[in-house]
Formats: structure tokens, C-alpha cells, sequence
């Protein structure tokens, strides 16, 4: 009777939704968050040409890799050196003011760095037709 129950569960398993046990799906503001850790990661290293390639198509069409290359120099060069990050809040949403409709999340970090160890990272993520997150904006205070 054993050898019966392995291929049962088998075809249960295929049978059931995409996401995990049972059909449970990760929540976006769970799923952007290794898109977001990925990129932060190459900020963090200075490859800031690769932080561009890797952010949203609609980002890369308003502001040009070169742009976007001395924008995060003048972002990140005062701060220092990166020292830590803890996730402070994940927040979902369908509307953004002053961007287009879509699924975003806003993650927002407490970060340290060399000369300002009290910061707040804001990272927002849009969810692309290719169901992949993608960063769209980012921003330290």
C-alpha cells in the first residue's frame, strides 16, 4: 500500500498552484526583497553601471546610465563606506504619485555607514511584465 502513496503525492503536488505549499504565494512585499538585497549589493561594491542595467526598463529610459552613474556617486561618496542594513519596513502598492500604474513595494532600511552611521535607506521596487522586481527609484536620508 506504501508504494502507492509516493506517486500519489506526486500528482497531488503537480496539481497544485505555483508558490509553495499548498498554493501559498509569497507576499510581493516578501518577493522583491532578494531583487532589492541583489542590487543594494552592487551599490554597495561601487558597481554603480551595473546597479543601472539591473534597474527597471522605465527608469533606464528617463535617466541614462551616465546620469544615473553620477547621481549615485554624489548619493553614496559623503556617506562613506557601507557598514550595515536591517529592513525597517516593506510596503505594497498599486499607486505611486507621479509614477505609472503597476505593483510596486517601497523598502525602507536602516542603514549605517562610515560618516553617517544613522540612515534610512528607501529602495522601491515595480513588479516587470517579465514577473520579475526590479528597482525603480532609491534614495538615503
Amino acid at each position: 500500500m506504501n508504494k502507492f502513496i509516493v506517486p500519489l503525492l506526486f500528482v497531488v503536488s503537480l496539481c497544485l498552484p505555483h508558490g509553495g505549499a499548498l498554493g501559498v504565494e509569497a507576499r510581493p512585499e516578501d518577493a522583491a526583497q532578494p531583487a532589492a538585497a541583489e542590487w543594494l549589493a552592487l551599490v554597495d561594491a561601487g558597481r554603480f553601471v551595473e546597479s543601472w542595467e539591473k534597474m527597471s526598463p522605465g527608469f533606464k529610459k528617463k535617466i541614462s546610465k551616465r546620469k544615473w552613474k553620477s547621481t549615485v556617486e554624489e548619493i553614496r561618496k559623503p556617506l562613506g563606506k557601507f557598514t550595515t542594513r536591517k529592513l525597517k519596513s516593506a510596503e505594497y502598492s498599486k499607486e505611486l504619485p507621479g509614477a505609472p500604474e503597476g505593483e510596486y513595494v517601497i523598502l525602507r532600511y536602516d542603514a549605517a555607514f562610515e560618516r553617517k552611521p544613522a540612515a534610512v535607506e528607501k529602495t522601491t521596487l515595480i513588479l516587470g511584465e517579465d514577473l520579475n522586481w526590479r528597482v525603480s527609484s532609491y534614495a538615503v536620508k
